[in-house]
C-alpha cells in the first residue's frame, strides 16, 4: 500500500525520472537565459533604488551624482560580462569561479570563493523574494503584516518547483522573466517617448522634500557617500557567474551556448538598468531609508512602506491604476522571486562539486528522484528561510549582507584566469592563438583589477552595515570545509588495504545467537548460524526473570536443540550490558579470534509495531558496532502483517532511482 507521504511526494515532484534521462534536462539558450540570468536581470527592479536610498542620506543636492555612480556600475556590469566569457569557454565543466580559483591559486584560495558564493546563493534567495513582496506591498499596501509569511510562502513554491528538475522549472520561469523584459524595455520607450513629446512624467514622490541625516559633507565624506552608493548599485551584478557554474547543463555545444548566453544577459542588464535609472532621474523619483525622513509622505510613515523605485515609474508613466502598471508590478514581483532560482541551480550544483572533492558530505552529491540535487536545494530553502525569519523579511537590512561574497568570488576568479592564461602562453605556438590569449588575459587583468577595488570599497563602505556578519561567516565555512574533508581524507586512508591486511586471517569463528525464548525466530535464527559453519556455535540469554529463564532452559532440554544454551546472568535487569561483557572476555582470551552475532527480529507491516518490537536488539546492535572484532548479523522472521504489504504497488522509494532500481512502470 502506498504511503500518504509516498503520494504527497508525487503530486507535488512528479513521477521520478532514470538515471539515463538525464541528457533530457539539459536546457536551450532560450529557457538556460531565465534560469540562470535571472537574478542579474531582475536586480534592474532594485539597483537604483539602492543607490537613491544612500544619495538621499546627504539630501536633495546629491541626487544629480546619481548619473555618475550609475555609470561605475554599468562599466563593471560589461567588464563582469566579458571577463566570465572567457571563464565559461576556458571551464566548460561547470565549476566556475571555484574551479578556477582552486585549479589555479590552490586548495585554499578555492575554498574561499566557494564560501562565498556559498554565502551569496543563500544571500540571493532572501534578498530577490524580500524585493519582490516589497512590490507586491507596493501594489497592495493592506498585506504589509504578512510580510514574512508570504516570504516563506515564496520560499516554499521554489522549493518544491525547482525539486521536481532544471527543465520543468525553466519552462515555469521564462514567461514572467521575458515579462518583466519587454514591461521594462516598453517602460523605458514609453517614457523616453512622453518626454520628447514634451509630457514629462513626474513621479508622486516628485514634490517630498528630504530631511537628511548628513548634513555639511565634507570632500571625503562626499567621496565615502557615492562609494557607498556605488558599493549598493553593484549589487545590479549579484548572480551574473551563475552562467558560470552551470554550463553543464547547457545543450551541445556546452560552452558556446554558455557564452552567448553571458553576452545577452550583459547587454539586457546595462540596458534596463541603464533606462530605468534615467527614467528615475527625469521622474523625480524619491526614496529615502526610512520613510519619516520624506517630508509630504502620506499616511504613517512608522508602518506604512514606502512604493519602491520601479513602480513609482510606472505609475508616473502610465498612471497608478492603469492595466500596464499593475501588469509591470507583477511580472516584477515575480521575477524577483524567481531569481532566486539563480540560486536553487548555482547552490546545489556549487555543493555537489564540493561534494565530489570530499569537502562537503557525499549527500551533496546526490540526485533525488527528478535527478535535481535535493538535498541541496532543500539545505538552501532552510538557511535562506532562517534568514527571512531573522531579518523580518527587509530587503534593506538583508541587502547590507549582500556582494562581499560576490565581489571575493569576482576578484580571486579573474585572477586565477590571469594565471591560466600565462600557463596556456607558455605552451601555445600558434601566433593566432597567442593574440587570442593575450586578449583574454587582458579582459581578466583589468577585471581583477575592477572587480578588487570594488571588493575593498564594498567591504569598507558595508562592513558596519552588515557585512561583518558575512565576513565572520566565510572563515566559519571555510573551516567547516576543512575539517569535513580532513575527515574524509583520515577515513580513505584508515580504509586502505595494507599488504599484511591481506594474509591475515581470524584464528576462528564464534557464533553466539542471542535468544530470549524458543520460538521460530530464534530457530530460524540457529539454522542460520549453523549454515555459517563457524568454529563453535553458543545460544545466550540474559536472565532478567528467572521464571522466563526457566521455561526457556526447559524448552531447550525438550526440543534437543543440540547446542549449549548459555545463560548470563543480569542482577540489574540490563541486557545489553552483560552481553557485551561476554562478548569482551571471549575477545581478551581469543583476540586473533572473531566473534559472530546473530540476533532474530520480528519483521512488522505497521509501522506502530515497530514500537512493540526489536528495541533491546536495536540498542544491542548500536552497541556492539563499537566493538573491533565483532560481526553482527540480522536475522529476519516475517510475521503475518508484513506478508500483506503490497509491494507490488509501490513504485519507488527516495534513492531507488540513482541506485539503478527500476519499479514496474518503468519504461526505458
Amino acid at each position: 500500500m502506498v504511503s500518504p507521504i509516498d503520494v504527497a511526494k508525487r503530486l507535488v515532484l512528479g513521477r521520478p525520472f532514470r538515471s539515463d534521462r538525464l541528457g533530457e534536462t539539459l536546457l536551450p539558450k532560450r529557457l538556460a537565459l531565465p534560469i540562470f540570468a535571472s537574478d542579474p536581470l531582475s536586480s534592474v527592479a532594485y539597483a537604483t533604488q539602492e543607490i537613491l536610498l544612500i544619495l538621499t542620506l546627504g539630501g536633495l543636492s546629491y541626487l544629480h551624482f546619481t548619473p555618475l555612480v550609475a555609470g561605475g556600475v554599468v562599466v563593471l556590469l560589461a567588464v563582469v560580462a566579458l571577463s566570465y566569457r572567457q571563464v565559461v569557454q576556458a571551464y566548460p565543466s561547470g565549476g566556475g569561479s571555484y574551479e578556477v580559483v582552486a585549479e589555479n591559486l590552490g586548495a585554499l584560495p578555492g575554498l574561499v570563493v566557494a564560501a562565498a558564493l556559498l554565502v551569496d546563493y543563500v544571500m540571493t534567495v532572501a534578498v530577490s523574494v524580500a524585493a519582490g513582496v516589497d512590490n507586491i506591498i507596493s501594489a497592495v499596501p493592506d498585506l504589509n503584516p504578512y510580510r514574512v509569511a508570504i516570504n516563506l510562502a515564496f520560499i516554499a513554491f521554489l522549493t518544491a518547483m525547482n525539486l521536481r528538475g532544471v527543465r520543468e522549472s525553466g519552462r515555469l520561469f521564462a514567461i514572467p522573466t521575458y515579462g518583466f523584459i519587454i514591461g521594462v524595455l516598453v517602460l523605458i520607450v514609453f517614457g523616453f517617448g512622453e518626454m520628447l513629446l514634451g509630457h514629462t512624467p513626474v513621479a508622486e514622490s516628485a514634490h517630498y522634500q528630504i530631511h537628511a541625516e548628513q548634513v555639511g559633507l565634507s570632500t571625503a565624506g562626499l567621496a565615502f557617500l557615492l562609494l557607498r552608493a556605488f558599493s549598493s548599485g553593484c549589487t545590479a551584478l549579484t548572480g551574473a557567474e551563475a552562467i558560470s557554474n552551470g554550463v553543464p547543463a547547457f545543450r551541445k555545444p556546452k560552452a558556446l551556448n554558455a557564452a552567448r548566453t553571458m553576452t545577452a544577459m550583459g547587454v539586457i542588464a546595462i540596458v534596463m538598468f541603464t533606462g530605468v535609472t534615467a527614467l528615475a532621474m527625469i521622474t523625480k523619483t524619491k526614496v529615502t531609508e526610512n520613510a519619516c525622513d520624506l517630508i509630504g509622505f502620506p499616511g504613517d510613515c512608522h508602518n506604512d512602506a514606502q512604493k519602491t523605485v520601479i513602480a513609482q515609474i510606472t505609475a508616473a508613466v502610465f498612471g497608478g491604476h492603469s492595466i500596464i502598471f499593475y501588469y509591470l508590478m507583477v511580472t516584477t514581483a515575480l521575477i524577483l522571486v524567481l531569481a532566486a532560482n539563480t540560486a536553487y541551480n548555482g547552490f546545489p550544483l556549487l555543493n555537489s562539486i564540493l561534494a565530489q572533492r570530499r569537502y562537503m558530505p557525499r549527500q551533496l552529491h546526490t540526485r533525488g528522484d527528478r535527478l535535481a540535487f535535493s538535498n541541496g536545494i532543500i539545505l538552501l530553502a532552510v538557511v535562506a528561510g532562517i534568514l527571512i525569519y531573522a531579518f523580518h523579511g527587509s530587503t534593506t537590512r538583508l541587502i547590507q549582507l549582500y556582494i562581499v561574497g560576490v565581489f571575493t568570488s569576482f576578484t580571486l576568479c579573474q585572477i586565477g584566469m590571469v594565471r591560466h592564461w600565462n600557463r596556456e602562453l607558455r605552451s601555445e605556438q600558434s601566433r593566432a592563438d597567442r593574440l587570442r590569449i593575450h586578449r583574454a588575459r587582458a579582459i581578466n587583468a583589468f577585471g581583477a583589477c575592477f572587480t578588487g577595488v570594488v571588493l575593498v570599497v564594498v567591504m569598507v563602505t558595508k562592513f558596519t552595515h552588515g557585512a561583518y556578519l558575512v565576513v565572520i561567516a566565510m572563515p566559519i565555512l571555510v573551516a567547516i570545509m576543512w575539517l569535513i574533508h580532513r575527515h574524509y581524507t583520515a577515513v580513505r586512508a584508515e580504509l586502505d588495504i595494507d599488504p599484511d591486511d591481506l594474509e591475515t586471517l581470524p584464528g576462528r569463528v564464534h557464533a553466539l545467537v542471542l535468544v530470549s525464548g524458543w520460538h521460530k525466530a530464534t530457530h530460524r535464527a540457529i539454522q542460520f548460524a549453523r549454515a555459517t559453519r563457524p568454529d563453535t556455535l553458543t545460544a545466550v540469554t540474559v536472565n532478567v526473570d528467572e521464571s522466563d529463564t526457566r521455561r526457556l532452559a526447559d524448552a531447550w532440554d525438550r526440543n534437543h536443540v543440540g547446542i549449549p544454551l548459555k545463560v548470563i546472568e543480569s542482577p540489574y535487569r540490563e541486557i545489553t550490558g552483560p552481553v557485551v561483557e561476554e562478548i569482551k572476555r571471549q575477545r581478551r582470551s581469543r583476540p586473533r579470534d572473531v566473534v559472530s552475532v546473530f540476533i532474530p527480529e520480528y519483521v512488522v507491516g505497521r509501522w506502530w509495531e515497530n514500537l512493540l518490537h526489536n528495541q533491546s536488539s536495536l540498542r544491542l546492535k548500536a552497541r556492539l558496532l563499537f566493538e573491533p572484532g565483532v560481526m553482527v548479523t540480522s536475522v529476519p522472521f516475517q510475521l503475518q502483517s508484513s506478508r500483506n504489504r503490497d509491494f507490488q504497488a509501490m513504485e519507488h522509494r527516495a534513492g531507488e532511482v540513482r541506485r539503478g532500481i527500476t519499479g514496474p512502470g518503468d519504461h526505458a
